[in-house]
């Protein structure tokens, strides 16, 4: 008998145990495909880009505000507003916090579950942004605005207000 037909039927039973445990593996490990998560994002980023730091900002801050439960949260949150504010805007945001008993990042007492930024408009050395923050899942979710001023130079926030 040659050795090529001896390795063969080896070969097909190493061949067939190695794809039954590539099926069986994800359902051991749990992570059958219902759970595995969706589909991998891409993120990209330019510091030059005044409304993309404004977006870096308000993910960075929702993430630090949403986590309340991990102690260097609120340090966290203090140090985003220390870096991306200005301090006149700091100011104000404490106290509009001072007044209103809530979150002046956020207008809120609460965190939104998504938000997003898009570009509105630009003049005399600054760009306005807008923030729109969603507050619940379904059909109809609530949903605020924000209109997030920033300086062109120091790409520093320099106002925030509820949206009209």
């Amino acid at each position: 008998m040659s050795i090529r037909t001896r390795t063969t039927p080896l070969t097909v039973v190493a061949l067939a145990a190695g794809l039954a445990l590539a099926a069986v593996a994800p359902a051991l490990a749990g992570t059958t495909p219902a759970a595995r998560p969706a589909a991998a994002t891409t993120a990209q980023g330019d510091p030059r880009n005044v409304t993309q730091r404004v977006g870096d900002f308000y993910g960075a801050y929702i993430d630090a505000v949403y986590d309340n439960e991990d102690p260097a949260s609120g340090a966290d949150a203090k140090a985003l507003r220390d870096f991306y504010l200005s301090a006149a805007a700091r100011k104000k945001v404490a106290a509009w916090e001072k007044k209103n008993h809530a979150d002046g990042i956020l207008f809120a007492q609460n965190v939104p579950v998504k938000w997003k930024v898009a570009y509105t408009d630009s003049g005399m050395g600054h760009t306005t942004s807008r923030v729109t923050l969603t507050w619940s899942d379904g059909a109809h979710p609530q949903v605020t605005r924000i209109d997030v001023r920033s300086d062109l130079t120091t790409r520093k926030i320099t106002d925030l207000k509820p949206a009209e």
